[in-house]
């Protein structure tokens, strides 16, 4: 796979030096990173790739297999024991590891950090500072001073919200350089200019009928942005546009400026933000899918009752009436007369106008004609056998899934039939179905042998689908299929034999990488791009300058004055204002010397926070030694932001696995820690009740924190509070639970960073927790299940019997009166300890008289939950 000339550029800035490259997308990102893996897959190192799928692991695998390496990087997950783990890191190579799993071994010292060659980070644009990769790569550069750091992505509209956010991510990842390759790079210009894609640019003419549907949509979605705008003035209006609010991120933009204050707003506004999500999709339906389905979607929406009685208004306009009635012009016919059939005195004229209306004249989508007319020029092309193409392969690209599958049908059947099933499928009443129509058979059927001229599209639309099957099921033509059917689930193959063509969603298929997989693995000579796609552009134009020998030539089909056109020039302009914002945030950033946490005792690696005392400080006379603090995880608990924020205040993080609690602070405080989310389901299923039974039964302060996200708005409750206690309110049982258990504390803390203060503040001037008592206690939890709790905590409270001896008690003697009738070498050989012994049998002795009336330890109601003091069988 070799590099073109800017890629060998970038390669060796990443080769040479540690920084964060940030590219544009389909510029060949996946080539550099695995070629800069391939140098590192030797077992004299040992490298650790973060933040990849499971399909980027198996792409790159792939890859590299094809190029010949023998040592192919390895994927270590949960199934590998921590043995089993620490050996494959001593074997050394590459290695994809979850970072679940790199954070407990860096804390348990289950890696040789100081044999790490170094860490390659991806997608480094989700890297915030409480992220796993950011608490992993702490932990690296405090173990290891020498190792590489190389973060890579292809996002640059990700650097560009929050102040100072590329500074902040270069501060996480410990890098000092940035490199910036957009597509507007000098060099990569004229590296691509050199290989220049013959495209052909079709701009297809919508209908009337689809043009006044888009210019009602937009009328209606540039009303709804008004109305926001004056119900509420927390957004940023200059954000807040027509242009905008076709974009697929417009969702994702909105609520994130409203959801801090998503529960002060009015009902009304609420409702215009679902409106606007409702009325940007039907807008994108227009131009991807045909009128059946587009009128189907429109319809169920304004009829719907929900949607009638809910809407913000936009129904009830003059814009939603124009929507409604081209929508269903593009399925039905239409008679001028109709629309005087007021006027009319004939009853039966008037009948006869309402049955024409009702007659279906489905609207064949311009892009379809313009597909079969591009497949006719290329099978013609193939006959003549151009000298430059030949019978080269076919690569049609859509957007997704529903729309590949429908151009299936539609080279297959015709567009008439098509939208025959399409109409029978939805919008059918019962009884009133469309004929399918089989076209007619040729006189002459297709043999095995190929013909001297291939049939035409339109020739092949018109075969029944028996004599296409048969065509397509010929033993030298599923021999040439197999020649190029590649790796990807997602692609449709057949259609045509000669050319052979395939069809591939670009977005929301099994494999993310899929399109790329197919484009490299078939070598199309003809691509259509059915819809456009900017890094799918990309990833032409860097697939025809690394293989300049192969034909190739670009179909570019797309709506002119459209919304589809309107959102691929709205993504060109964003990447590229992106890539101006990070120039000049480069051209003014300040690197600090330690940013790559090579020094020794770095500050930023060993934080100390100001509740610890200095070492040498004094205080009242006295010299004040600094605090060593440490907190015992729940291994469940990695996949939080917590721990990372707890190390990071200089708290030592100690992971085990624990039956009770997500965090002991010390040996008295336990913390079981909720979310919002994971409140209101462990209050409803009762496992919340369980958990603070054992916390309380084996630790004196339990505690309960309850997180929530002051970014996000939430409430316990469904519906309004009501003065009345009822059990299905969560409020209510929360309130219960403090009334059951007294000792309980509850805490509310708005975000991981005030938690992790509040830990700190809990453990200052307190004793450490102990992992071996911790683990006790989780071997104790068995017994909850096994013997009823109240005798076992009234056992607890006698003298001679602690947490270490009382198992011992319970495996021996079915009740108290039972335990107060043994002897003094009894007690002692069951607890083998003389003095505990004696103790127990004086307070026994003396208070003997009634014991019988205490009870037994078993619980004989419930004989299938609580067991007596006996071991079960």
């Amino acid at each position: 796979m070799p590099l073109l000339e800017y890629e060998k550029e970038i390669f060796l800035n990443c080769f040479h030096d540690d920084g964060l490259l940030i590219m544009s997308q389909g510029l060949g990102l996946e080539r550099i990173l695995i070629n800069l893996i391939k140098v590192y897959c030797d077992p004299g190192n040992l490298v650790f790739v973060l933040n990849n799928n499971n399909v980027e692991e198996d792409y790159i695998c792939d890859r590299l297999k094809s190029d010949g390496v023998k040592e192919i990087p390895k994927v270590v997950t949960n199934e590998f024991t921590a043995p089993n783990r620490q050996k494959i890191y001593t074997e050394g190579g590459v290695l994809f590891v979850t970072s679940r799993i790199l954070v407990v071994d860096f804390l348990t010292e289950n890696i040789p950090a100081n044999l790490i060659t170094g860490i390659i980070v991806c997608k480094a644009h989700k890297i915030l500072d409480s992220c796993q990769e950011a608490f992993i790569l702490r932990l690296y550069r405090q173990k290891n001073k020498t190792g590489f750091i190389k973060a890579f992505s292809d996002r640059p509209s990700g650097f560009t919200t929050g102040f100072a956010h590329v500074e902040n991510v270069m501060k996480n990842l410990f890098l000092k350089k940035l490199f910036l390759w957009p597509r507007f790079h000098a060099n990569v210009a004229s590296c691509l200019d050199k290989h220049k894609i013959e495209v052909v640019e079709l701009h297809i003419q919508m209908t009337s009928t689809m043009v006044a549907c888009q210019t009602a949509l937009l009328d209606l979605i540039n009303s709804c942005i008004s109305d926001l705008k004056r119900y509420t003035s927390a957004i940023d209006f200059d954000e807040i546009t027509v242009e905008n609010a076709i974009g697929k991120s417009f969702d994702i933009m909105i609520r994130h400026q409203l959801n801090p204050i998503w529960n002060q707003l009015s009902s009304k506004a609420k409702q215009i933000v679902s409106d606007l999500k409702t009325l940007r999709m039907i807008s994108q339906d227009l131009t991807q899918y045909d009128c059946v389905t587009f009128f189907s979607v429109v319809n169920s929406i304004c009829t719907s009752e929900k949607t009638f009685g809910e809407n913000s208004g936009w129904l009830f306009l003059d814009s939603a009436d124009s929507l409604i009635v081209n929508s269903k012009m593009r399925v039905y016919k239409t008679n001028k007369s109709s629309k005087k059939k007021e006027d009319s005195k004939l009853k039966g004229v008037a009948s006869e106008n309402r049955e024409n209306e009702n007659v279906p004249d489905l609207e064949i989508p311009p892009k379809w004609t313009g597909l079969s007319e591009i497949l006719a020029e290329i099978q013609n092309e193939n006959a003549e056998l151009d000298p430059d193409f030949g019978r080269g392969k076919i690569l049609i690209v859509a957007e997704d899934d529903r729309t590949c599958s429908q151009l299936r049908e539609f080279l297959s059947k015709g567009g008439k039939n098509t939208l025959a099933s399409l109409y029978n499928r939805y919008l059918a009443s019962k009884g009133k179905y469309m004929e399918v129509t089989s076209p007619k058979k040729k006189k002459q059927k297709l043999t095995k042998t190929k013909p001297t001229k291939e049939a035409t599209l339109v020739e092949l639309t018109e075969m029944e689908p028996e004599e296409i099957a048969s065509r397509l099921n010929t033993e030298e033509e599923s021999n040439e299929e197999e020649n190029f059917r590649c790796s990807s689930q997602d692609a449709y193959y057949g259609i045509l034999s000669q050319p052979a063509v395939i069809i591939h969603p670009i977005h929301g298929g099994s494999d993310s990488l899929g399109l790329q997989r197919t484009l490299w693995e078939i070598n199309p000579h003809y691509v259509i791009l059915y819809d456009s796609c900017m890094k799918f552009v990309r990833e032409l134009e860097v697939y025809h300058a690394t293989r300049p020998h192969v034909p190739l030539r670009v179909y570019f089909l797309i709506y002119s004055n459209s919304v589809e056109e309107q959102q691929y020039l709205t993504t060109l302009r964003k990447e590229k204002e992106a890539f101006e914002f990070l120039i000049k945030e480069k051209a003014l950033m300040v690197i600090p010397e330690e940013r790559d946490g090579k020094l020794e005792n770095d500050p930023n690696l060993h934080a100390v926070s100001a509740l610890q005392a200095p070492t040498s400080s004094r205080k009242g006379g006295m010299e004040v030694k600094a605090e060593n603090h440490k907190i015992i995880v729940d291994m469940r608990e990695f996949r939080s932001e917590l721990p990372s924020l707890l190390h990071r205040r200089g708290i030592h993080i100690e992971p085990i696995t624990l039956e009770v609690g997500d965090y002991i602070l010390t040996p008295d405080i336990c913390v079981e820690r909720k979310s919002i989310s994971d409140l209101i389901g462990s209050l409803s299923n009762g496992r919340l009740y369980n958990q603070c039974v054992s916390m309380s039964r084996h630790y004196k302060r339990p505690v309960l924190l309850i997180e929530f996200d002051t970014n996000k708005y939430f409430s316990l409750n469904k519906y309004q509070l009501d003065n009345d206690v009822s059990i299905r309110d969560n409020t209510s049982r929360l309130a219960l639970l403090t009334l059951h258990f007294p000792n309980l504390r509850i805490l509310w803390c708005q975000n991981p960073y005030a938690t992790a203060e509040l830990f700190h503040e809990l453990k200052v001037g307190r004793e450490q927790p102990s992992a071996s008592a911790a683990v006790a206690v989780s071997e104790t939890t068995d017994y909850i299940d096994k013997y009823n709790p109240k005798p076992q905590d009234f056992l607890l409270k006698l003298p001679g019997v602690n947490l270490k001896n009382y198992r011992l008690i319970m495996n021996k003697v079915t009740n108290i009166y039972e335990l107060s009738q043994l002897t003094e070498e009894e007690l002692t050989k069951i607890l083998g300890n003389a003095s505990n012994a004696q103790q127990l049998l004086r307070f026994l002795r003396s208070k003997a008289d009634g014991l019988h009336q205490v009870g037994l330890f078993s619980a004989p109601s419930k004989p299938e939950k609580k067991r007596p003091f006996k071991r079960k069988l």
